[in-house]
């Protein structure tokens, strides 16, 4: 019996009863918000999707075959998420860029995959090019410009001096330009500014030209109508950065636990390590098979937070620990053990965003996102 029962294991933690802690990925919000931002920055400009760190959580794979037929491109970290989709989609794949600088290790398979890289350096070029000879292929090349962020591609003075390496090597192509934006949705002036330098920078470029993230398309869009591509992240998963304007998209991400335990506790119990929760009357509290091993961030601890059950707001209390957290369910006398929690989504009328959950945790929604750890198993509806 016990080897039949390991045999049938992966089966087994296929059933709904085994579901612990789980997020549910909606397609069809996440089509919906890629049509969104398509016709908020115009159907002449395709759009990159950004689904570096699996998808920002959601899964690279799944969320790279919903929207192949949306988008132009994908944009990733590095060559093994490129890897990843391309096995994903072995036919008609839409092109893949790779986001970062690609290490001198990864070169190599960066150009036999015949994925597009992204450099700042004639370095970067000089290695490109010795690497495609060698391999006989040919390396696509993205140069990127820093007007502001500071963090990777050529400074302006150096900008022209890029763009000619890459034209004088003959195993590279300059296949994009692009920039980026430190803080779209916070200084719109000094954004304005980027754009406008960009726009010179690349005056007279025929290659692709993108600059555009999440906050730059809903918030600028106006202003970037020179860019071939735009490269939405967060608000591809139906989530707005903070102080940029709204649009209508749907939350794609939903978490959800279950009710493991239901316990009446007397006044001056004390919940959870460091007892920094102690109950001033007699209270029913639930206790929860989520944790910081799943994503769910410790520092929630002791700040209001809060969960949906039964359509109801149900405060945390304690600190949060690694498989569990104990909810307030005084007011829920019908909760018993097996019932759904949410952690992030919609239950009822009421709606836990992840920016809620960020600002309560003291972090950012993409923080969040993609914190949701490997335990947590995605269901695709």
């Amino acid at each position: 019996m016990l080897c039949g029962f390991i045999f049938k294991l992966p089966d087994i933690l296929n059933l709904n009863p085994l579901r612990r802690c789980w997020v549910e990925i909606d397609r069809s919000a996440l089509r919906l918000n890629a049509e969104v931002l398509k016709f908020q920055c115009g159907q002449e400009t395709g759009l990159m999707a950004v689904v570096k760190a699996d998808a920002y959580g959601h899964g690279i794979c799944e969320v790279a075959i919903t929207l192949r037929d949306l988008v132009k491109w994908f944009c990733v970290a590095n060559v093994r998420e490129g890897i990843q989709i391309r096995s994903a989609i072995p036919e008609g794949c839409p092109s893949i860029l790779i986001l970062s600088p690609v290490t001198p290790e990864e070169t190599e398979f960066a150009v036999a995959g015949g994925f597009s890289c992204s450099v700042s350096s004639i370095e970067e070029v000089e290695r490109f090019d010795a690497v495609a000879e060698k391999m006989g292929k040919v390396a696509k090349l993205h140069a990127v410009a820093d007007t502001g962020m500071g963090r990777m591609g050529a400074a302006p003075a150096d900008w022209k001096s890029l763009l000619n390496a890459i034209l004088a090597h003959p195993h590279c192509v300059l296949e994009g330009v692009g920039t980026h934006f430190p803080n779209a949705d916070e200084d719109a002036a000094f954004t304005k500014s980027q754009i406008d330098q960009f726009r010179e920078m690349t005056r007279g470029l025929t290659c692709q030209i993108h600059l555009a993230n999440s906050a730059g398309i809903i918030d600028f869009s106006e202003n970037i109508d020179f860019a071939t591509l735009s490269r939405p992240g967060l608000a591809l998963y139906g989530v707005s950065p903070e102080c940029a304007r709204a649009v209508n998209l749907c939350p794609v991400l939903t978490m959800k636990s279950r009710v493991t335990l239901v316990r009446e506790i007397s006044p001056g119990t004390t919940i959870s390590y460091g007892s920094t929760y102690r109950a001033t009357s007699q209270m029913r509290v639930a206790s929860l098979a989520v944790g910081y091993a799943d994503g769910y961030p410790r520092h929630l601890s002791g700040k209001d937070a809060e969960v949906l059950i039964s359509g109801k707001r149900c405060v945390i209390l304690g600190r949060v620990t690694m498989d569990q957290i104990v909810v307030d369910v005084s007011d829920l006398p019908q909760v018993q053990p097996g019932d759904e929690a949410v952690l992030i989504g919609k239950q009822g009328s009421q709606m836990i965003t992840a920016t809620e959950v960020a600002t309560k945790a003291g972090t950012i929604p993409w923080d969040i996102l993609t914190g949701i750890t490997k335990r947590v198993e995605r269901v695709y509806l």
